[in-house]
C-alpha cells in the first residue's frame, strides 16, 4: 500500500491549529528530516538544529562535512536523468548502489552490476524518487557494515552501541543481523570508527540521538550516511545495554545535559547481544528470501550471551530458525563465495553433517578434502533437492545468488525451503556463524538467563 506523505504544508496547519512549544523531528523516520526546514521557519525545532540536519541530508553539504573532517565516502553522484546516471557509473565503476532521494527502508533500491540493468531500473528509480534525484554510488563489495547510535546534549555526546553486521555490505540494516559489541573487527577498526562518530556529532551538534553507517573494507572505514534521528536499533542497543536511550534522548531535547542525566560514558557488555530479524516469508510461498538493499523484515528479536556463537544460535531460535544438530545439509553458491563458505563448510562437515551440493561447489568442495555428495540440479535429472526437501531430508540450505541462468532454479530452492521450514542462509558470513552454533548447539551449551540478570554484569 502507498499512501500520501505528509508534506510541509499538512505539518503547517497543524501548526497553527495546536500552537506547539516546539517540534520533536528525531523519532519520525524520515519524513521529519525531509521538511526540517519548512517546520522551523513556523515553530522552534527541539534537538538538533534543522540547518545540522540540512548538513547531513543534503548530499553536497554532507560530502563538504566529510571532507572538512577528513572522513573518506564511496565514490558516487547525483543523477537527474537517464543519461546523467549512465555517466556516474561509467566514471566511478560498477557495481554501482542506486537509490531514490528521500525514500525509507530502502524502497526502489538495487545494486546493479552492468549498464543494461542499470537502465532496466532507472525507470523504477525514477518513479520513487520524491524529487526526481537518483543517488548513485560505488558499491563496496564484500564490506563489512557498522551501524552506531549516540546521544548528545550539543556540547558533549556518549556512544550508545557499536552494531558490526554478520551479513555483508548490501543488505538493508533493518534485515541484518548485528551483534553488540562488534564480534570481528578489531580495536584499531573500532576505535577508528569510534572517533569518526564523535566527530560528526561535534561537527553537527547533535542534541538528541544520531545514527551512522559505516563499511568497513580492506582496513579502510567508509561514511556511508549519517542520520540526525532515531534509528530503528535504538530500542535493540537500550535493552542490551540497559538504557533507555529514546527516553534521555526526549529529556535532552527539552534542555537536560547527559550529566545532569547520569549518563557520561559508552557502556562496553562483557557478554554479546545479537540482533535478528524476522521475515513473513512463510505466508507468501513462492516469495524469493533473498535479502537485499531494500527491507522486508516485519520484526525483530534479541539473543544474548555471554559467548558470540550462543548469542546468534538464540537469535536464530527466537526467530524461527531452526538450526539443525545432525543430518543433511545443501550447500550451492556462487564461484565467487566459495572461498568464503570453505571453512563453514569443513567445519559442519567434521561435526558429522552430511554435505550435498550442485556440481560446482561439490567439486570445489571435494577437491579440498571435503566429501560432497553431487546432486543434479532441478532440470538435469531426480533425485535433486526438491526432492530432499519435500522429503524431509535435508535439514539446512546454504545458497547465494548466481547468474541470471541460474537464478529462476535458486528462487524455487530457497522458497520450497521455507514452505518446509527448513532454515535457508543466503550469506557466507550467516553460515560462518551458522556453524559456530551449531558446534555449541551439539554440545549442548546453551543456558537461558534474563537481560537484568546480564544488566547485573554492568555494574
Amino acid at each position: 500500500l502507498y499512501f500520501e506523505p505528509i508534506t510541509a504544508e499538512d505539518v503547517g496547519n497543524i501548526i497553527a491549529k495546536e500552537k506547539p512549544l516546539g517540534v520533536i523531528l528525531q523519532f519520525g523516520g524520515q519524513t521529519p528530516l525531509n521538511l526540517s526546514l519548512e517546520i522551523s521557519k513556523k515553530t522552534c525545532v527541539l534537538g538538533t538544529s534543522a540547518q545540522s540536519i540540512d548538513r547531513a541530508e543534503d548530499r553536497e553539504k554532507f560530502k563538504q562535512l566529510l571532507d572538512k573532517l577528513g572522513l573518506k565516502q564511496s565514490p558516487g553522484g547525483i543523477a537527474r536523468s537517464h543519461q546523467q546516471a549512465k555517466k556516474i557509473a561509467r566514471r566511478i565503476g560498477y557495481p554501482v548502489l542506486v537509490r531514490p532521494s528521500y525514500v525509507l527502508g530502502g524502497r526502489a533500491m538495487e545494486i546493479v552490476y552492468d549498464t543494461q540493468t542499470l537502465e532496466q531500473y532507472l525507470q523504477e528509480a525514477f518513479g520513487a524518487a520524491f524529487n526526481q534525484e537518483i543517488l548513485i554510488d560505488k558499491f563496496l563489495d564484500d564490506a563489512v557494515e557498522v551501524d552506531v547510535d549516540c546521544l548528545g546534549d550539543g556540547k558533549h555526546f556518549v556512544i550508545g552501541g557499536i552494531l558490526e553486521h554478520i551479513e555483508a555490505a548490501g543488505i538493508h540494516s533493518g534485515d541484518s543481523a548485528m551483534c553488540l559489541p562488534p564480534f570481528n573487527l578489531n580495536e584499531k577498526i573500532v576505535g577508528r570508527i569510534r572517533r569518526a562518530t564523535y566527530a560528526l556529532a561535534r561537527e553537527l551538534k547533535i542534541r538528541g540521538l544520531m545514527n551512522v553507517q559505516f563499511a568497513v573494507k580492506n582496513g579502510e572505514v567508509y561514511v556511508l550516511e549519517v542520520n540526525p534521528r532515531a534509528s530503528r536499533t535504538i530500542p535493540f542497543i537500550s535493552k542490551a545495554i540497559g538504557v533507555p536511550l529514546a527516553k534521555l534522548a526526549a529529556k535532552v531535547m527539552a534542555g537536560k545535559t547527559l550529566k545532569q542525566l547520569g549518563f557520561t560514558k559508552e557502556v562496553n557488555p562483557p557478554y554479546r547481544a545479537v540482533k535478528e530479524s524476522v521475515f513473513p516469508f512463510n505466508r507468501f510461498y513462492g516469495v524469493d528470501i533473498l535479502l537485499g538493499p531494500e527491507m522486508r523484515s516485519t520484526g525483530e528479536v534479541m539473543g544474548i550471551d555471554n559467548n558470540f556463537a550462543l548469542a546468534y544460535l538464540k537469535s536464530q531460535i527466537a526467530a524461527g530458525q531452526i538450526l539443525p544438530k545432525e543430518g543433511k545439509v545443501f550447500i550451492s553458491v556462487r564461484d565467487k563465495d566459495k572461498p568464503a563458505v570453505l571453512p563453514s563448510a569443513k567445519k559442519i562437515s567434521q561435526l558429522g553433517l552430511e554435505i550435498l551440493a550442485t556440481k560446482g561447489t561439490g567439486e570445489f568442495l571435494q577437491k579440498r578434502g571435503i566429501p560432497a555428495k553431487i546432486l543434479p540440479r532441478l532440470h538435469e535429472g531426480r533425485p535433486n533437492i526438491l526432492d530432499y526437501i519435500k522429503s524431509r531430508q535435508v535439514r539446512l540450505i546454504v545458497n547465494t545468488p548466481s547468474g541470471q541462468q541460474t537464478r529462476r532454479d535458486e528462487r524455487v530452492i530457497r522458497s520450497t525451503a521455507t514452505l518446509y521450514g527448513i532454515a535457508c542462509i543466503t550469506t557466507p558470513s550467516g553460515f560462518y556463524a551458522s556453524a559456530k552454533a551449531i558446534e555449541l548447539l551439539q554440545k549442548g551449551t546453551i543456558k537461558v538467563k534474563s537481560v537484568q540478570q546480564y544488566h547485573k554484569l554492568l555494574k
